[in-house]
């Protein structure tokens, strides 16, 4: 087992504080009252209405997968990877639907676009992470 670099424990602990974050941002989501929906801009609540079942699971499938692929890259198991490629699967169902099925941009702006973007690529990167660690023989 070959020693790992100090950057990869650094990469691993930030992907895991961002995946915790988007465990709590979907129960947020989820845990949402009638009151707090109300208080959304009337786009982004008619969108959130709207959102079927099977994309709140992918969205669900997204981030709790996400937190425990980033704890599998801690713990420096092979299993994180697998975990960490359910999770962008999951990102890309759940804002494929959001960009193809809904009229966000138009109602939110072609800026509504950036943070998921950002969250797409934070997914492709803790899997290219895993990958690395992966064939550098950092995981068991």
């Amino acid at each position: 087992m070959q020693s790992v670099p100090k950057y990869y424990w650094i990469a691993s602990g930030l992907a895991l504080l961002w995946a915790i974050a988007g465990c709590a941002a979907y129960l947020s989501q989820v845990g949402m009252s009638p009151e707090d929906l109300a208080k959304l801009p009337q786009g982004q609540r008619d969108i959130w209405l709207a959102m079927p079942g099977w994309v709140i699971a992918a969205y669900a499938v997204a981030v709790w997968s996400a937190l425990g692929g980033t704890l599998g890259l801690l713990l420096r198991r092979r299993w994180a990877r697998l975990l960490l490629l359910i999770s962008l699967i999951g990102i890309i169902v759940q804002f494929g639907w959001t960009f193809l099925a809904t009229p966000v941009l138009q109602t939110e702006g072609t800026m509504s676009a950036a943070f998921p973007l950002f969250i797409l690529l934070a997914g492709i990167s803790m899997l290219m992470l895993a990958r690395i660690a992966d064939n550098n023989g950092w995981l068991r």
